[in-house]
């Protein structure tokens, strides 16, 4: 992780309630956090990581933003806080079919939900472009290689 590494760089407090069943390393999720907010421009800015299954994500979508759906991540910006929700299953379905390992998905999907609550955007097209270049530079951090959100 070359932020934090640095001499001076604040870690962000990083919060994370596992509730999807899955093990994923929370040490890999706090370096994967890490990252994002230092490429976001937020380092230090603390983190609230839900891990959930697809039904957990579809309750939270329809509560806070009306949308009865699944999704693969949910971001909040509290202006001093982030609260980011995950869906790992939907991480597990992608990633077996795009062959990679379903944490690397969650870190992809961390990235870009702490991305937004960084100001990044990604529903025009000039502005899309940014975000995934944001996004490939910090999962080439990471040494992962998982394509974009949408791709």
């Amino acid at each position: 992780m070359q932020g934090a590494a640095r001499r001076g760089a604040v870690a962000p407090v990083v919060e994370i309630t596992n509730a999807s069943g899955r093990r994923i390393p929370h040490a890999f999720l706090r370096k994967v956090v890490a990252v994002a907010l230092e490429v976001g421009g937020r380092p230090g800015l603390p983190v609230s990581l839900l891990l959930t299954d697809d039904a957990g994500i579809t309750e939270v979508h329809a509560v806070h933003l009306d949308d009865p759906t699944a999704t693969d991540v949910i971001s909040f910006d509290l202006d001093d806080s982030a609260d980011l929700v995950v869906s790992v299953e939907t991480a597990e379905r992608v990633a077996a079919r795009s062959g990679h390992r379903a944490r690397d998905e969650v870190a992809l999907y961390v990235v870009h939900g702490l991305l937004h609550v960084c100001g990044h955007d990604d529903h025009a097209k000039r502005a899309r472009a940014r975000m995934r270049l944001a996004e490939l530079d910090a999962m080439q951090r990471l040494g992962l290689r998982v394509a974009p959100v949408d791709a």
